[in-house]
């Protein structure tokens, strides 16, 4: 009797922890992708020397973490995740909770979640249709000022941007409509004066996305408030559009970038971009993309971040052709659901007086092109 009443005391407290995990689940997930390839770098300055044609290894939007959920009841469940860079090359660790982070509550009255998070101006892009953000294939350093993990002040011509120190709010869906807003906190003016130019700098972003059927649509916005040493702003708002028609999906987008880096200066930026992704049959597919950077027009000599010209973010010149085009296109073999392999042609060439890069890659010799042979492979989990 004696052992009976022992193994069932046994089982009972063994069982209350399995009842109290059984409110909460907890799933690790990733994503693995690396790129190889050949590059060729653009014409020399004149008289120069020739620039070096490297073979390559990246490894673009790759991550590992883990997500979890707890019923709260009455539809409201409390969730959280935390996923860090993969890079595989074993070239860029950037630490734990590197990518999107948060912790929030959600229900029937949307998702609230604060952490370091996609803003909705990135999240709401639909139409980058046969390409990709990053990477030999990326597009986001042309239409969108270049993606990245970024702080409050950091990067005021970049707009589709992963922020820290966000607080966000997403609402319910509407028939196919859901609406996304975020702001930061003022983080960064803990050591600042009140009359400090950036004082009180904040990233804000609002956005709309509308999936139905073989339609999907999306416009967002995104301001970045006083990020400028002068204490004035920046903003963009995109357009994009993606329309499943049979086995082919057509996708694009427009591009509007503003600044005021002073009081005294305006800077303006329009992009584009269209693409297909065609599923010839079974495993096998074919994706085509074009993108376009626009002049930066205004005040000469002024750049969209207010600094000196960059790489990916030229300065206005009188002459104008500060613009770049990228074409893309790669055969990509599904091996199944969630592991894929492609081979592909890039090519940026930029404008007489433009100084984009391929994809982080290349150099940025004004009027340079780069072009690039790429394989990859890529793996979800």
């Amino acid at each position: 009797m004696q052992k009976k009443l022992i193994a069932v005391a046994v089982a009972g407290a063994l069982a209350a922890p399995a009842a109290a995990l059984a409110q909460s689940t907890v799933q690790v997930f990733g994503n693995m992708y690396m790129e190889y390839g050949f590059l060729s770098q653009g014409a020399p300055a004149a008289g120069g020397v020739s620039p070096a044609n490297p073979d390559f290894l990246q490894s673009p939007g790759s991550e590992i973490g883990f997500r979890g959920e707890e019923k709260l009841g009455g539809g409201m469940a409390a969730w959280f995740q935390c996923a860090s860079t993969a890079d595989i090359r074993g070239q860029g660790p950037q630490g734990f909770c590197s990518r999107n982070s948060a912790i929030g509550l959600k229900g029937s009255f949307g998702n609230f979640f604060v952490g370091l998070w996609d803003n909705p101006y990135k999240r709401s892009r639909v139409g980058n249709t046969g390409a990709r953000d990053t990477g030999a294939f990326g597009t986001a350093h042309l239409l969108h000022g270049g993606p990245g993990t970024l702080a409050i002040n950091a990067n005021p011509e970049a707009f589709a941007r992963r922020q820290q120190n966000s607080i966000n709010y997403d609402t319910p869906n509407f028939g196919g409509f859901q609406g996304m807003i975020s702001v930061t906190s003022t983080n960064t003016s803990t050591n600042r004066l009140s009359n400090n130019a950036q004082a009180k700098a904040r990233n804000v972003s609002v956005a709309g996305v509308y999936r139905q059927g073989p339609l999907s649509l999306g416009l967002g916005w995104a301001e970045n408030s006083k990020t400028y040493a002068a204490g004035t702003d920046s903003d963009a708002w995109h357009l994009s559009a993606a329309y499943q028609l049979g086995s082919v999906r057509l996708g694009g987008a427009y591009v509007r970038m503003d600044g005021n880096p002073t009081a005294a200066t305006s800077v303006k930026r329009e992009n584009y971009h269209l693409g297909a992704e065609w599923k010839l049959a079974g495993p096998h597919n074919v994706h085509f993309g074009y993108t376009r950077a626009g002049d930066t027009k205004g005040t000469v000599a002024s750049t969209l971040g207010g600094g000196a010209a960059s790489v990916n973010n030229p300065a206005v010149n009188a002459a104008g052709n500060t613009g770049a085009k990228l074409w893309q296109v790669k055969y990509v073999h599904d091996l199944s659901k969630r592991t894929f392999t492609s081979v592909g042609y890039t090519h940026l060439k930029n404008d007489t007086n433009g100084n984009y890069n391929l994809g982080g890659l290349g150099l940025a010799n004004a009027g340079s092109k780069n072009k690039g042979v790429v394989v990859n492979i890529g793996h979800r989990f």
